[in-house]
């Protein structure tokens, strides 16, 4: 895990603007026109509208998009009573969630009030300005007299996550181990360690999918919770065994076939594990320290099928899996509760996805292999792209069938469609990249060591988990630099390769570069005097397995970088040509653009090797890859030069490749439109796709359009070069690449060289 200081914390929140979230305005507010229509006189027309119809605010405004979190601050994460406003930074942290993870638009809104009556009153009070509420950090047990009233009296959904979301996520994982031990939830004993909030809601959602209360056994601080106390509340009283020949949890998890620990660090030992069952679940979900670590608790039994609410460990309860979605799929229904159907439908959804195939992105997430059902992975990851389309639409249609929504939804592929559109538009897929790469840093080379935002970005990738980086140059000067723009070198290595110690490395590098190159006229010397220079040393470093990708580009001249990759890396067979890609993360969706970098002027062989890497790199990014080529005529209106070449490139790749979505030459407003690529030419093989990769039919065309959408679309997200094509990762960077730009390079350089360890 990524050691977090709390210099680092407190300079995060306060860097720029303070705080984690900001307001952006939706509607155009150029003109004195956009002005009189977003405020006065125009707004007048929705506010009357909404007089009339309560619920036309939910066409009007934002309030379908918007979720109130909401707290008290009694029981911030584990610092307790620490009073509302200082929990806010966790409340902000909160509504970032749900905008990079669902596009849910959050206001933190922190009360300063311990009185339950009060509170509600305050809560129902602000109440109309929201479509959810997400009650946060709210201690037991006035939380469960504050929720259930809210839901009750208000007619929008309302969820304390604090219960519900570790719940849910839980149950789901329950299903499945238990799937995985062979057992049934209705036969198997289940000991609940901690009686709070989450503690209750958990057990009461697995009551609901068969477990017995005869076969639980819940402990608080002063032990196992049976019907002879007299110190007990009304949720506690809910789950009161009759057994009173049982006090400790040792007693209690003898003979158990679950146990599930929402208490503190290290209360669960070794032989408390080998005294349960034959395949014994084991959920310890006290955070940071769990009540057994997952070592201990393999080292006490091979066959302990384990969960834990870190993310360092298999199998991680995390309620960012579930949160985000229910309330996407509750306020896209306009729904009027979150009910229990909703939160079942959660459950089901979330266990299904484990069961399913796993995404390539999400494989490469952790080490790199084929993740399968199984005590090692029964939960999803947080970084899978699917979380958002099934969980939101189970959860939606749970909120149709149980008649609590208000906005049905009839067009469940457009629904899907839309929701992968609305986080496309987010910065979301730069972060699973790099949430992706930092599960499994590489060694990464940086050829220009010495230039401040390759320098700066090292560091940066450094300390965001994501490689273990090693420039390349002058050590004094990057040391200078260094301190010049403040920054900590430990853990990055430096190497000056011009200098005498590295004289036997360079040595061995140029007989290797000497002996791959001998039929193509390279001498010893020249491959020699090769190893003075940086991309070569480089590349040679991850040619012999010294390092595991390379990044260059930012002060190289790009035709001598291609031709040292060429040389000393190679083209990966059976392709003939190597290309690159930028990604453009717009608001209409993710776009593949190529070639950006590489190919001047293709010819019919490079443009198809360039379609066929396009396609193989869309699919690594999960994406079905439906493929234009792009040209300044539509099928055929022009017979002579590029055109011509690109209807000859998609003739024969439709004819190789006949499951391969792919069509052309038309040009990018057609490639673009898909009504209007429909409606003209009917006939065309990407009929009702949505394209999302352009393949141009030169360097010229594909570099001006990413660039011009670049510098246009001032939400979008431009990462790239991403090189295709080479036998390793050697990766290029624009020469106006900042800091952001070559840390998101690195996180695509480290998980090609993971692709690649699994090939």
């Amino acid at each position: 895990m990524v050691k977090i200081t709390k210099e680092a914390a407190l300079a995060y929140h306060a860097q720029g603007k303070p705080g984690k979230i900001e307001v952006v305005p939706t509607k155009p507010y150029s003109t004195q026109s956009d002005l009189s229509l977003a405020y006065s006189p125009g707004v007048a027309e929705p506010c009357l509208e909404i007089q009339k119809n309560p619920d036309d605010a939910y066409k009007y405004t934002n309030k379908g998009n918007l979720v109130a979190v909401i707290s008290n601050g009694t029981a911030v994460l584990g610092l307790g009573d620490i009073g509302a406003v200082s929990g806010k930074p966790v409340m902000e942290g909160k509504s970032l969630l749900f905008k990079i993870y669902a596009g849910v638009d959050a206001f933190d809104i922190e009360v300063d009030e311990k009185d339950p009556e009060r509170f509600i009153q305050a809560v129902k009070a602000i109440a109309p300005t929201f479509g959810g509420i997400n009650l946060e950090d709210i201690k037991a047990p006035e939380c469960f007299e504050i929720e259930t009233r809210l839901k009750a009296e208000l007619d929008i959904p309302v969820m304390h996550d604090d219960q519900h979301g570790t719940a849910i996520i839980s149950c789901a994982g329950l299903i499945n181990a238990l799937i995985v031990a062979g057992k049934r939830i209705e036969d198997v004993r289940i000991v609940i360690n901690g009686a709070g909030a989450a503690a209750i809601s958990c057990t009461r959602l697995y009551c609901a999918f068969g477990a017995k209360k005869e076969n639980i056994i819940m402990l608080d601080s002063k032990g196992v919770i049976h019907v002879g106390r007299n110190d007990l509340n009304a949720q506690k009283r809910e789950f009161a065994t009759t057994r009173t020949d049982i006090s400790t949890l040792a007693e209690a998890v003898s003979g158990a076939d679950v146990f599930v620990g929402l208490s503190k660090g290290n209360v669960l030992s070794q032989d408390m594990v080998r005294s349960m069952t034959e395949k014994p679940i084991i959920f310890a979900l006290a955070n940071p320290v769990p009540e057994i670590t997952y070592e201990a608790a393999k080292e006490a039994r091979e066959d302990v099928i384990m969960s834990t609410g870190r993310t360092d460990y298999p199998n991680q309860i995390n309620n960012v899996i579930g949160f985000p979605y229910i309330f996407r799929g509750a306020l896209d229904t306009a729904a009027s509760a979150i009910n229990e159907e909703m939160k079942m439908a959660a459950v089901r959804a979330i266990a299904d996805l484990a069961r399913r195939p796993v995404p390539d992105i999400v494989n490469r997430a952790y080490n790199v292999r084929n993740f399968t059902f199984g005590a090692e992975y029964f939960i999803p990851k947080p970084v899978d792209p699917r979380l958002v389309t099934e969980v939101s639409m189970a959860v939606a249609k749970a909120a149709m069938e149980s008649g609590v929504a208000r906005k049905p939804i009839t067009d469940w592929k457009a629904y899907r469609q839309q929701l992968r559109q609305m986080m496309g538009q987010e910065t979301k897929f730069a972060q699973n990249l790099i949430d992706t790469a930092r599960t499994n840093p590489r060694r990464v080379v940086y050829a220009e060591g010495t230039q401040p935002n390759v320098l700066q970005a090292a560091v940066r990738s450094k300390e965001e988990g994501i490689c273990h980086p090693i420039l390349l140059g002058n050590v004094e000067k990057i040391k200078h630099l260094a301190e010049e723009l403040n920054l900590n070198l430990d853990g990055v290595e430096v190497i000056d390769m011009r200098e005498r110690q590295h004289a036997e490395t360079r040595l061995a590098y140029a007989r290797r570069l000497a002996e791959k190159r001998r039929r193509d006229g390279f001498t010893m010397q020249e491959a020699a005097d090769k190893m003075y220079e940086r991309n070569y040393f480089g590349m040679m470093m991850v040619e012999n397995g010294d390092a595991d990708t390379m990044i260059t580009g930012i002060s190289s001249k790009y035709s001598n970088t291609i031709e040292a990759a060429k040389e000393v890396i190679g083209i990966r067979a059976p392709y003939k040509h190597f290309a690159t890609m930028h990604v453009l993360n717009t608001p209409k969706g993710i776009l593949f653009v190529a070639d950006t970098l590489v190919n001047r002027h293709p010819g019919k062989e490079a443009l198809k090797d360039i379609a066929l890497l396009s396609a193989s790199t869309a699919r690594i990014f999960n994406r079905t890859p439906a493929i234009a080529m792009i040209s300044y005529s539509n099928f055929g209106t022009d017979h002579d030069g590029s055109a011509a070449v690109v209807r000859q490139v998609v003739e024969e790749l439709q004819l190789d490749y006949p499951e391969l979505a792919i069509d052309g030459e038309m040009q990018v407003s057609f490639a673009l439109d898909r009504a209007a690529r429909d409606e003209k030419y009917p006939f065309t093989k990407l009929k009702g796709m949505e394209v999302n990769t352009l393949v141009f039919p030169n360097l010229s065309s594909a570099n001006a359009s990413y660039k011009m959408i670049k510098s246009m679309v001032e939400d979008g997200e431009v990462i790239g070069p991403i090189q295709m094509g080479l036998n390793k990762p050697i990766h290029f960077t624009d020469c106006d690449a900042s800091v952001r730009d070559i840390v998101n390079i690195t996180a695509i350089s480290v998980i090609d060289a993971l692709v690649g360890e699994r090939k």
